[in-house]
């Protein structure tokens, strides 16, 4: 198992792509921390990975509150001793579907404003820890919209592309702590609630039915498929893994080949 013994915290474990990382972190030998604003859906998949054999503890956190993410964090290194893997997967909260001329200033900043401030705190949090313990890895989730730019995206891709530059920062100052800091960029998946309804907003600005825009998509990629919630989870599996080891600063292209890098 390529996690056998690590702790993991996993924000916005509950969500459809927090949930599908917490299966296969706890199928590859994790032991993990599932945190999020709502305990009822937390404890379900707690359930559900103590059912298969895995490990799984929740806590109710609010990854945009410091105290809330620092307090919890010190509950889990008394309780595990060290934190091997922190991964923020809350959602942004921004609509999409409007060209940014005709979109409010609070509907644009909103998406960036939650990533930077709950990437900060989370990832700035773990990597104290991990600087002490002199090992980690901290991982974040973004989008192909954060390199290639489409409309209506309203403040999504700004927010993606921050992400993924707050990532470069911190792997720049932990590294010599012996901490890395890994992004996957996924071209959305279509098995992501959240996914799907914006893939309806696209294809309906584009004319075009479901159908017909989801192949379109499908179509731009090397792979002539999308990336599913499976793939985008495994990948992370493999990040957080000893065997990618000498991975850092690095946005890994998990778009099915919708873009190269």
């Amino acid at each position: 198992m390529l996690l056998e013994g690590k702790n993991g915290v996993i924000y916005g474990a509950a969500g459809s792509v927090g949930s599908a990382v917490a299966r296969a972190f706890a199928r590859e030998g994790a032991n993990l921390f599932l945190a999020g604003r709502t305990l009822e859906t937390l404890n379900a998949l707690a359930e559900q990975i103590r059912g298969a054999g895995g490990v799984a503890e929740t806590a109710q956190v609010d990854a945009l509150n410091k105290a809330s993410v620092e307090q919890h964090l010190e509950v889990v290194v008394s309780k595990a001793g060290k934190i091997d893997i922190s991964f923020n997967l809350i959602g942004l909260d921004g609509p999409q579907g409007t060209l940014l001329m005709d979109m409010p200033e609070d509907d644009f900043t909103r998406p960036i404003m939650n990533a930077m401030h709950g990437h900060f705190l989370t990832a700035t949090a773990a990597g104290r820890q991990m600087a002490k313990q002199k090992s980690g890895v901290i991982l974040a989730l973004t989008a192909q919209v954060a390199r290639k730019p489409y409309p209506n995206s309203g403040g999504f891709g700004v927010a993606c592309a921050a992400i993924e530059g707050l990532c470069r920062q911190l792997a720049v100052e932990l590294g010599p702590e012996g901490v890395r800091v890994v992004c996957l960029r996924s071209s959305g998946s279509p098995d992501t609630p959240g996914v799907l309804e914006a893939i309806k907003l696209h294809a309906r600005e584009a004319g075009q039915t479901l159908d017909e825009f989801m192949k379109g998509i499908g179509e731009a990629t090397m792979l002539k498929r999308m990336p599913m919630l499976a793939d985008v989870a495994n990948v992370a599996v493999l990040m957080a893994s000893d065997y990618a080891s000498t991975v850092t600063a690095a946005v890994t292209n998990v778009t099915c080949g919708e873009i190269a890098d």
